[in-house]
């Protein structure tokens, strides 16, 4: 029996579980794939077109409100993860980057503000998507630039090392770069938002139900516990809803530079 249950009344608390969490009903009856995660990813993608339209259609020499934002936004994406990893082509993928941090970055944040409060990445799907789009792009990219055959080339066959050594690397340069690289790119995404969102729920619930549906002289300061670790949670949980934004621009960036330009 675990402590949280002696201190309640038997047999009431029980933790949120994951199917609680990410298995939500339909919002229209029968249409059974427009979930609330869908309706917030069109909701996102609304909000970043609005955002982005608002702040660069009619741009102003002295940006002010939406445009000094959006400008602050535009020079984080172009100075920490265009430029570093596509140099001179930077500019020319900044529209692509800064869409996807600001997608991803709405999407996060959806996880920490009232009522909405789901994270849209903790659904595996939609992190997926925008990998697998990386993904056909680096390789059409790579084909282009490099051809066919170098594309590959250069990719599994490395200059410089022992023939027999190609045996073994080729594969997994190979396995690495075609199948693991965009797995992990969506993967690395989506289980920090799960993960976060599920420990955010728990604490949460913790402290509702230790102060409000089950209050007693043993369960109040495990109540205020949950009440604290929500809160200083909420603020973690932002700064690496932050974060993996920036991860996720800042890999597409290299995939895009890798197909670009031969590593070696």
């Amino acid at each position: 029996m675990s402590t949280l249950t002696v201190l309640a009344p038997p047999g009431e608390f029980g933790a949120p579980t994951p199917d609680e969490l990410f298995t939500l009903p339909p919002i229209i009856p029968g249409v059974d794939w427009f979930t609330k995660p869908v309706l917030l990813a069109l909701f996102a993608s609304v909000i970043v077109i609005v955002f982005c339209w608002a702040a660069f259609a009619k741009p102003k020499l002295v940006p002010r409100g939406v445009q000094n934002v959006a400008e602050y936004g535009y020079m984080f994406v172009r100075d920490q993860v265009a430029r570093p990893f596509l140099g001179k082509d930077a500019d020319r993928w900044m529209g692509l980057l800064l869409t996807l941090f600001f997608l991803v970055l709405v999407w996060n944040l959806m996880g920490v503000i009232p009522v909405l409060q789901f994270p849209v990445a903790s659904h595996i799907a939609f992190p997926l998507v925008l990998a697998i789009s990386i993904y056909v792009l680096k390789v059409y990219l790579g084909v282009k630039h490099q051809g066919p055959v170098g594309y590959f080339k250069n990719m599994m066959f490395p200059p410089g090392l022992p023939k027999p050594i190609y045996a073994l690397l080729a594969p997994i340069e190979f396995l690495s770069n075609m199948i693991i690289a965009p797995f992990t790119h969506a993967v690395r995404l989506f289980a920090n938002m799960f993960a976060g969102h599920m420990l955010l729920a728990f604490f949460s619930m913790v402290g509702f139900w230790f102060l409000f549906e089950a209050l007693t002289p043993l369960g109040a300061p495990i109540g205020v516990l949950g009440v604290i670790m929500t809160i200083v949670l909420t603020g973690f949980e932002m700064f690496i809803q932050f974060l993996q934004a920036f991860l996720f621009a800042m890999l597409a960036a290299m995939y895009i530079n890798g197909a670009l330009h031969a590593d070696h």
